[in-house]
């Protein structure tokens, strides 16, 4: 089937696509607060926050229809199981309604397919069946293989989680020959894989390097349910400006090839 060429969006459909990112580990408390303040004034579909940030996001956002959600085992995802659950539960318990769990990369690498699904299982247990809030399940696609993404989207759809996510935003790799290091974060292939091998029951959220009202636009015409961005105001700012509307209207859609975050 043909890609779209055109999308029908509106400025509160853009803005519940995001989960406005607030993970940085330099924010101040003022800044976050300031973050959380952003989430509320564009009604945006959740405000993801480190674990310590859970009740001052309760106290900002009460009442205001944004989501809290916290990361766990972030962003290396090298915490013990029980650490996870634990990190977890604290969080729901404080208010978050959302998880974002970052996987045990190096045992998905080595391919011990058992543990990664017992620990996503035993979070996924505590996270939804017992307290009923979402998990996203990050799996951090710019350390993975395709066949790494794909195993995890079928373990994702077997247990089943909420939503399977590519990445932290600080998920760096040695750029060679410089040496430096860089993240790419969200991509459309990487995108592409995990819609056309996660199940229907699952959904998809795209994070790292989305900055654009472009990728944001690619990502929407790809399925995806979620984007991870600290760029929200200068997003929505973007669709005001191309005429955005909060009614729904026609779009074209720039070529994927062209577009950066979402490549």
């Amino acid at each position: 089937m043909a890609a779209p060429t055109t999308i029908m969006m509106s400025l509160p459909q853009i803005a519940k696509m995001i989960d406005h990112s607030l993970l940085h580990p330099t924010l101040t408390d003022r800044e976050i607060h300031a973050g959380l303040e952003i989430a509320k004034r564009y009604k945006v579909a959740a405000a993801c926050v480190k674990p310590y940030s859970v009740p001052v996001a309760m106290d900002v956002l009460a009442d205001s229809g944004v989501l809290i959600c916290a990361v766990v085992g972030f962003p290396h995802g090298n915490s013990t199981t029980a650490i996870k659950i634990l990190e977890a539960e604290e969080a729901v318990k404080a208010g978050a309604q959302e998880i974002d769990m970052v996987v045990n990369v190096g045992k998905v690498l080595g391919g011990d397919w058992e543990y990664a699904t017992n620990e996503i299982r035993a979070v996924n247990d505590v996270v939804a069946k017992q307290h009923g809030a979402a998990l996203k399940v990050i799996f951090e696609n710019d350390f993975l293989h395709d066949e790494h993404i794909v195993h995890l989207c079928r373990i994702c759809t077997s247990l089943p989680v909420a939503f399977i996510k590519t990445s932290t935003g600080f998920g760096f790799v040695k750029q060679q020959p410089s040496g430096l290091y860089a993240s790419r974060g969200a991509t459309a292939p990487h995108l592409k894989l995990m819609m056309a091998n996660v199940g229907p029951n699952v959904q998809v959220k795209a994070a790292g390097g989305i900055r654009s009202l472009e990728a944001v636009m690619v990502a929407m015409s790809l399925g995806v349910s979620r984007i991870g961005t600290s760029s929200t105001v200068a997003i929505m700012q973007e669709a005001a400006l191309r005429g955005v509307e909060n009614t729904p209207k026609e779009f074209a859609l720039m070529s994927t090839e062209k577009l950066k975050g979402v490549k």
